[in-house]
């Protein structure tokens, strides 16, 4: 028994300072942040720079590109094609939209489910 009771102090010892060094707190220091997250868009904020870089060119104000008409340059007008659906079909290249840019690569997987998250949350003007 004397040769036993070390051998479990050491064990609880063992568990002990293993169980109070993990922590949640701990693993969420870790884990990396998500860089696309979706959960609240905003359209100043996180839709306006995406369609300044990658829309504005052929469809904003002045655009002399080949805009089809379309003139994405104000939330009034950007609302249309959110509400129809013609604006998440054609960023995200679904099946039976013209895929934009047009001509161009894809937009980045994290712009694209930008733009599809505030369609979906209403795309609202915020």
């Amino acid at each position: 028994m004397r040769r036993l009771l070390p051998l479990l102090v050491i064990f609880s010892t063992g568990i002990l300072a293993a169980s109070m060094g993990c922590s949640k707190q701990s693993e969420d220091k870790l884990a990396p942040a998500d860089p696309c997250d979706t959960t609240n868009i905003s359209y100043k904020n996180q839709v306006v720079p995406i369609l300044v870089e990658n829309c504005y060119p052929c469809h904003g104000n002045g655009s002399t590109g080949g805009s089809g008409g379309i003139n994405l340059a104000s939330f009034v007008n950007l609302k249309v094609y959110a509400d129809n659906g013609y604006l998440k079909g054609n960023v995200t290249h679904a099946p039976g939209y013209n895929p934009m840019p047009y001509g161009e690569p894809a937009l980045p997987p994290c712009q694209m489910n930008t733009i599809a998250a505030w369609v979906n949350q209403g795309a609202i003007n915020n």
